[in-house]
């Protein structure tokens, strides 16, 4: 068995957990959602300053919960990218301080790698390969995993994320943020079929389409146009319509190509990651449509769709297991590539 004490601090969760292999000793996360909202969101040099003040404390809270002391743990573990720089260096610096003090080994982790490792954390069984459809604020892409820490990009959006859509959207609105959740409870109460929206299509260059990228930014357009037109109009904007429609159609989309990409390429089995995960239009379309051609869909828990170091550590507990350690000269990196994670790895 393979322990790792893993940090978090890619945004604005500030999260430290212990994991053995693929099971949970202890996981600690502190939102600093409620310090962002004033600025409707992430301020870089307010999360890193956030992130310095709580870092310490869930460290021991996290030892402490485990029930382990430094002696039990086999290697420490922090996202290195991509991320926030100044919110990442926090992480990564307490992660070489730890393993330097207790002589353990380093593991930088890609932040979407994780996303993809919280699935494993409800399904411990799940080996590759797979597709992942991994949907957050920042990311929104179709990966297929090949093998532990092998990857290839299938498709991924050309604009806004899907997440940076919900809160874009939301701001439009005047919901507040962060919008995902706002306009997921919104739209229980609206009608999907309402409106119809642009889902977004790639043009290629010699015609036709692009089958696994995606575009959120027309979408986006078009409500905002939508909007402007009710008011126009003098009539009064169904909110709950808008973003029920708004929610259907990005659900729709990702549905489509998530569906399409695994049947060409012979996969089974369709993991989420990421904070939109949690979507419930996403999860109602991709469930049902999976079932249709007898692929199965697997969804994490709530508490890791969201960023948190538990599918950190699990990551790295897998790499640590195959012989695989970072140098502690790694730097962090705001954007990398998923399929340069094995440059992470001195071994």
């Amino acid at each position: 068995m393979t322990t790792v004490l893993a940090i978090e601090t890619s945004c604005d969760e500030t999260a430290v957990a212990i994991i053995k292999n693929r099971e949970v000793c202890s996981s600690i996360v502190a939102s600093q959602i409620s310090v962002h909202q004033q600025y409707g969101g992430v301020v870089p040099e307010v999360a890193s300053r956030q992130h310095l003040e709580t870092l310490n404390y869930e460290i021991e809270q996290a030892m402490e919960s485990s029930g382990l002391d430094w002696g039990q743990i086999d290697g420490i573990a922090a996202t290195c990218a991509p991320g926030l720089v100044g919110a990442l260096l926090v992480g990564l610096t307490a992660a070489k301080t730890l393993a330097i003090v207790h002589d353990l080994p380093f593991l930088g982790v890609h932040h979407l790698e994780g996303h993809i490792y919280a699935t494993y954390l409800s399904e411990p069984s799940l080996n590759p390969p797979f597709l992942s459809l991994l949907v957050s604020g920042g990311h929104t892409s179709l990966i297929y995993v090949k093998d532990y820490g092998i990857y290839e990009t299938l498709g991924e959006t050309r604009d806004d994320a899907a997440g940076e859509a919900f809160d874009k959207v939301a701001r439009l609105l005047k919901l507040g943020y962060p919008g995902g959740p706002i306009i997921d409870k919104l739209a229980q109460t609206g009608n999907p079929q309402a409106f119809a929206l642009p889902e977004g299509k790639i043009s290629l260059p010699g015609g036709g389409y692009h089958p696994y990228d995606c575009s959120f930014s027309g979408l986006k357009t078009a409500v905002l146009r939508l909007v402007q037109q009710l008011e126009k109009e003098g009539k009064e904007v169904p909110i709950a319509d808008v973003v029920a429609s708004f929610q259907d159609t990005i659900a729709r989309s990702l549905t489509k190509r998530a569906i399409a990409c695994a049947r060409n390429y012979g996969l089974d089995t369709i993991t989420v990651g990421g904070g939109v995960a949690a979507n419930s239009g996403l999860r109602k379309h991709l469930q049902a449509a999976a079932s249709k051609h007898n692929l199965r869909v697997l969804f994490p828990p709530l508490k890791f769709c969201t960023d948190n170091a538990a599918m950190i550590g699990c990551a790295a507990a897998e790499h640590l297991s195959l012989g695989r350690t970072s140098p502690l000269t790694l730097g962090v990196h705001s954007r990398l590539s998923l399929n340069q994670v094995m440059q992470l790895y001195e071994n």
